[in-house]
Protein backbone atom coordinates (compact mmCIF):
# COMPACT_ATOMS: atom_id res chain seq x y z
CA UNK A 1 0.00 0.00 0.00
CA UNK A 2 2.93 2.79 0.80
CA UNK A 3 4.41 2.01 -2.77
CA UNK A 4 0.69 2.21 -4.39
CA UNK A 5 0.41 5.55 -2.40
CA UNK A 6 3.63 6.80 -2.94
CA UNK A 7 3.02 6.30 -6.92
CA UNK A 8 -0.22 8.30 -7.00
CA UNK A 9 1.33 11.04 -5.10
CA UNK A 10 4.21 11.17 -7.52
CA UNK A 11 1.73 10.76 -10.42
CA UNK A 12 1.78 13.31 -13.07
CA UNK A 13 -0.77 11.53 -15.81
CA UNK A 14 -2.40 15.15 -15.96
CA UNK A 15 -0.16 17.75 -15.78
CA UNK A 16 -0.35 19.79 -18.44
CA UNK A 17 -4.12 20.55 -17.41
CA UNK A 18 -3.68 21.83 -14.08
CA UNK A 19 -3.07 25.58 -13.95
CA UNK A 20 -2.02 25.39 -10.26
CA UNK A 21 0.34 21.97 -10.60
CA UNK A 22 -0.73 18.00 -9.51
CA UNK A 23 -0.59 17.27 -5.98
CA UNK A 24 -2.27 14.26 -5.64
CA UNK A 25 -4.05 14.71 -2.31
CA UNK A 26 -4.98 10.83 -0.36
CA UNK A 27 -5.11 9.04 2.19
CA UNK A 28 -5.59 5.49 3.03
CA UNK A 29 -4.70 2.28 4.82
CA UNK A 30 -4.86 -1.51 3.82
CA UNK A 31 -7.10 -1.35 7.08
CA UNK A 32 -9.49 1.79 6.10
CA UNK A 33 -12.81 0.30 7.17
CA UNK A 34 -14.50 3.08 5.19
CA UNK A 35 -13.79 4.48 1.81
CA UNK A 36 -14.83 8.06 0.95
CA UNK A 37 -14.94 8.89 -2.31
CA UNK A 38 -15.46 12.83 -3.24
CA UNK A 39 -14.89 15.18 -6.58
CA UNK A 40 -11.39 16.23 -6.14
CA UNK A 41 -9.83 18.47 -4.01
CA UNK A 42 -10.76 22.14 -3.73
CA UNK A 43 -7.97 25.31 -3.36
CA UNK A 44 -7.70 25.15 0.37
CA UNK A 45 -6.75 21.37 0.16
CA UNK A 46 -4.39 21.82 -2.83
CA UNK A 47 -2.80 24.05 -0.69
CA UNK A 48 -2.62 22.32 2.84
CA UNK A 49 -2.45 18.78 1.28
CA UNK A 50 -5.42 17.93 4.06
CA UNK A 51 -8.25 16.18 2.57
CA UNK A 52 -11.27 17.78 3.57
CA UNK A 53 -9.36 20.73 5.28
CA UNK A 54 -12.07 23.05 4.73
CA UNK A 55 -16.06 23.76 5.59
CA UNK A 56 -17.02 21.05 3.31
CA UNK A 57 -15.02 18.89 5.08
CA UNK A 58 -16.26 20.18 8.81
CA UNK A 59 -19.88 19.17 7.24
CA UNK A 60 -19.06 16.11 6.36
CA UNK A 61 -17.49 14.87 9.53
CA UNK A 62 -20.52 16.33 11.29
CA UNK A 63 -22.56 14.52 9.14
CA UNK A 64 -20.44 11.30 9.76
CA UNK A 65 -20.55 11.71 13.48
CA UNK A 66 -16.79 11.63 14.24
CA UNK A 67 -13.99 14.65 15.38
CA UNK A 68 -11.09 15.44 13.03
CA UNK A 69 -8.73 12.49 14.86
CA UNK A 70 -11.12 10.08 13.68
CA UNK A 71 -11.87 11.19 10.52
CA UNK A 72 -7.82 12.02 9.49
CA UNK A 73 -6.94 8.28 10.86
CA UNK A 74 -6.42 5.65 7.60
CA UNK A 75 -7.44 2.90 9.34
CA UNK A 76 -10.80 4.55 9.66
CA UNK A 77 -10.99 6.36 7.08
CA UNK A 78 -9.44 6.35 3.18
CA UNK A 79 -10.04 10.00 1.54
CA UNK A 80 -10.27 9.23 -1.99
CA UNK A 81 -11.03 11.37 -4.86
CA UNK A 82 -12.74 10.56 -8.70
CA UNK A 83 -9.53 12.77 -8.73
CA UNK A 84 -6.88 13.60 -6.91
CA UNK A 85 -5.59 16.80 -7.88
CA UNK A 86 -7.62 20.38 -7.57
CA UNK A 87 -8.75 20.96 -11.25
CA UNK A 88 -9.22 24.33 -11.08
CA UNK A 89 -11.92 26.94 -11.25
CA UNK A 90 -14.41 26.98 -14.07
CA UNK A 91 -17.28 29.38 -14.36
CA UNK A 92 -19.42 28.05 -11.71
CA UNK A 93 -17.17 27.02 -9.02
CA UNK A 94 -13.96 24.38 -9.35
CA UNK A 95 -13.99 22.45 -12.98
CA UNK A 96 -14.85 18.50 -12.78
CA UNK A 97 -11.72 15.99 -11.58
CA UNK A 98 -10.19 15.09 -14.73
CA UNK A 99 -11.09 11.28 -15.56
CA UNK A 100 -8.04 9.57 -15.95
CA UNK A 101 -7.68 9.39 -11.94
CA UNK A 102 -10.61 6.74 -11.19
CA UNK A 103 -9.86 4.18 -13.89
CA UNK A 104 -5.99 4.25 -13.39
CA UNK A 105 -5.61 4.40 -9.42
CA UNK A 106 -9.41 3.08 -8.15
CA UNK A 107 -8.99 -0.79 -8.35
CA UNK A 108 -5.34 -0.82 -7.27
CA UNK A 109 -6.34 1.18 -4.23
CA UNK A 110 -9.57 -1.21 -3.91
CA UNK A 111 -7.15 -4.38 -4.35
CA UNK A 112 -4.91 -3.01 -1.12
CA UNK A 113 -7.87 -2.10 0.95
CA UNK A 114 -9.14 -5.52 2.59
CA UNK A 115 -11.50 -4.62 5.48
CA UNK A 116 -13.34 -2.15 3.98
CA UNK A 117 -17.12 -2.34 5.14
CA UNK A 118 -18.67 0.83 3.39
CA UNK A 119 -17.84 2.95 0.56
CA UNK A 120 -19.20 6.53 0.76
CA UNK A 121 -20.14 8.17 -2.89
CA UNK A 122 -20.06 12.00 -2.22
CA UNK A 123 -21.89 13.96 -5.36
CA UNK A 124 -22.76 12.84 -8.87
CA UNK A 125 -19.18 11.86 -10.16
CA UNK A 126 -18.13 9.45 -7.57
CA UNK A 127 -21.81 8.23 -8.14
CA UNK A 128 -22.10 7.79 -12.00
CA UNK A 129 -18.68 6.33 -12.02
CA UNK A 130 -19.82 3.84 -9.27
CA UNK A 131 -23.23 3.10 -10.02
CA UNK A 132 -23.70 3.28 -13.76
CA UNK A 133 -27.16 2.75 -14.52
CA UNK A 134 -28.29 1.84 -11.21
CA UNK A 135 -27.84 5.98 -10.21
CA UNK A 136 -31.30 7.58 -10.56
CA UNK A 137 -32.10 10.13 -13.14
CA UNK A 138 -30.88 13.25 -10.46
CA UNK A 139 -28.94 13.32 -7.57
CA UNK A 140 -31.75 13.96 -4.99
CA UNK A 141 -33.39 10.70 -6.13
CA UNK A 142 -30.15 9.00 -5.42
CA UNK A 143 -29.67 10.11 -2.27
CA UNK A 144 -33.37 9.90 -1.55
CA UNK A 145 -33.22 6.15 -2.27
CA UNK A 146 -29.42 5.46 -0.58
CA UNK A 147 -31.29 2.59 0.96
CA UNK A 148 -31.20 0.72 -2.49
CA UNK A 149 -27.50 0.57 -2.32
CA UNK A 150 -26.35 -0.54 0.79
CA UNK A 151 -24.68 -2.01 2.04
CA UNK A 152 -21.70 -1.53 0.06
CA UNK A 153 -22.40 2.30 -1.23
CA UNK A 154 -24.03 5.34 1.14
CA UNK A 155 -24.61 7.98 -1.14
CA UNK A 156 -24.58 11.77 -0.32
CA UNK A 157 -25.02 14.98 -2.00
CA UNK A 158 -21.46 17.27 -1.74
CA UNK A 159 -20.86 19.09 1.91
CA UNK A 160 -20.12 22.11 0.49
CA UNK A 161 -21.92 25.34 2.41
CA UNK A 162 -23.56 26.28 -1.27
CA UNK A 163 -25.57 23.16 -0.45
CA UNK A 164 -27.46 24.47 2.23
CA UNK A 165 -30.47 25.67 -0.22
CA UNK A 166 -30.37 22.10 -1.41
CA UNK A 167 -30.78 20.68 1.98
CA UNK A 168 -33.66 23.04 2.45
CA UNK A 169 -35.53 22.17 0.04
CA UNK A 170 -35.27 18.18 0.60
CA UNK A 171 -35.80 18.23 4.53
CA UNK A 172 -36.35 14.12 4.79
CA UNK A 173 -32.09 14.30 4.16
CA UNK A 174 -31.20 15.68 7.78
CA UNK A 175 -34.03 14.01 8.95
CA UNK A 176 -33.81 10.53 7.38
CA UNK A 177 -30.32 10.16 5.65
CA UNK A 178 -27.58 11.35 8.69
CA UNK A 179 -29.24 9.43 11.36
CA UNK A 180 -29.00 6.41 9.13
CA UNK A 181 -25.33 7.22 8.18
CA UNK A 182 -24.11 8.47 11.52
CA UNK A 183 -25.60 5.10 13.03
CA UNK A 184 -23.60 3.11 10.58
CA UNK A 185 -20.35 4.64 10.81
CA UNK A 186 -20.32 4.45 14.40
CA UNK A 187 -21.24 0.31 13.96
CA UNK A 188 -17.81 0.27 11.70
CA UNK A 189 -15.79 2.54 13.58
CA UNK A 190 -16.56 0.54 17.21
Amino acid sequence: MENLLNEIRNCKVCEEHFPHGCNPIISASEKSKIVIIGQAPGRKVHDSNIPWNDKSGDNLRDWLGVDKETFYNPDNFAIVGMGFCYPGTGKSGDLPPRKECAPLWHPQLHEEMNDVKLTILIGQYAQKYYLGKQAKRTLTETVEYYHEYLPKFFVLPHPSPRNNIWQAKNRWFPSEVLPELTGRVNSILQ
